[in-house]
């Protein structure tokens, strides 16, 4: 446990967190939405430092990050807590525990991930993952800054609800984002993630600007987030506002935690997979299993495929050096 960076103090003891826009005010001995963050004596403690639920090496793929040093390996590492609370979430074993209620997490100091990382030579890096990673900031500042100065990439998976400051203070030791969009209407935000819209999209907008890799993911869960019209304009917005490169996952869902709604169709995954080819270069879709589209990345300029994905293997079969097109000379892949 270590005292917590973002917060507010107040003449009655209590503080105010200001990592995320929940920006929590809490009493003597509360937690936040988060359930990892804690006002002892007036001083916010974040209770989840070194604290880690899972550590593994994965595909870079597995993130999902499609386009970013395709076919590497990469330590993988979550905590627990989270600060929305998804009704269909995955993970919410780890997501919506805390400290007291989790009993299977394990204390590593920075320096130990640094040396596993280290352990095996194909490793790029490391990404912090699994549960929400922003709400393990303090830990991740340090591990990341520390995984620069021995240059290992880093890279996060988040639902991108983080105030601007702390974020700009993370873009620096970060390499590559893979945001979670739930949904493209505040509607949804708030009645199924207790959580808001707006402060996502500008989290997208933050780390475009800070030119970082980004890759954006969406789950689409029948009848709550599969408006075609919706769906369009995200799309759209997605374009526009960040890139036509983006990479745009399409996510199946399952039911799972508090949502028992039947899985996504395939039809409806194929129908918005088709509209968000119109807007951007590359679409991928995940949980579909023996599907045989969504997966492979094709040259937008002369359609060759130039990346074959079965499962989490993966071939690089057109790319040249550098991320260009072996038939066309494009560049299709900017980490590469």
């Amino acid at each position: 446990m270590v005292q917590a960076k973002y917060f507010e103090k107040h003449p009655t003891g209590e503080v105010t967190c200001r990592l995320c826009p929940h920006q929590c005010k809490l009493k003597q001995e509360k937690r936040g939405v988060c359930g990892v963050r804690k006002n002892r004596n007036g001083i916010l403690y974040a209770e989840n430092y070194g604290k880690v639920s899972a550590i593994h090496f994965d595909p870079i793929e597995k993130k999902p990050l499609y386009h970013f040093f395709p076919g590497s390996q990469i330590l993988s590492i979550g905590t627990i807590g989270c600060n929305l609370s998804c009704r269909f979430c995955q993970n919410y074993e780890i997501s919506q525990a805390d400290i007291e209620s989790y009993g299977f997490i394990s204390t590593y100091e920075p320096d130990d991930i640094l040396k596993i990382a280290h352990g095996r030579g194909e490793n790029i890096g490391i990404s912090f993952t699994y549960n929400e990673p922003t709400i393990w900031y303090e830990y991740v500042m340090d591990v990341a800054e520390k995984a620069k100065q021995n240059h290992l990439l880093t890279t996060m998976v988040t639902n991108g609800f983080i105030n601007s400051d702390p974020l700009a203070d993370l873009l620096p030791v970060m390499d590559a984002f893979n945001i979670d969009l739930k949904a493209f209407t505040d509607e949804f935000y708030r009645k199924y993630t207790s959580s808001r819209l707006s402060p996502v999209m500008d989290t997208i907008l933050q780390i475009k600007e800070a030119g970082k890799h980004l890759e954006i993911t969406n789950l689409i869960i029948p009848g709550l987030n599969d408006n075609i019209e919706t769906f369009r304009k995200m799309a759209q917005w997605i374009s526009t506002e960040v890139s036509k490169e983006t990479v745009l996952h399409l996510s199946r869902y399952f039911p799972a935690h508090e949502m028992s709604i039947h899985s996504t169709p395939l039809s409806t995954l194929e129908r918005l997979y088709n509209i968000a080819r119109e807007y951007l270069n590359h679409v991928f879709l995940g949980n579909v299993g023996g599907a045989n589209y969504g997966k492979n990345t094709c040259c937008p300029s002369c359609g060759a495929e130039v990346i074959i994905r079965e499962g989490y293997y993966t071939r690089i079969t057109g790319l040249k050096p550098g991320g260009t097109c072996s038939h066309c000379g494009n560049k299709v892949i900017q980490n590469y």
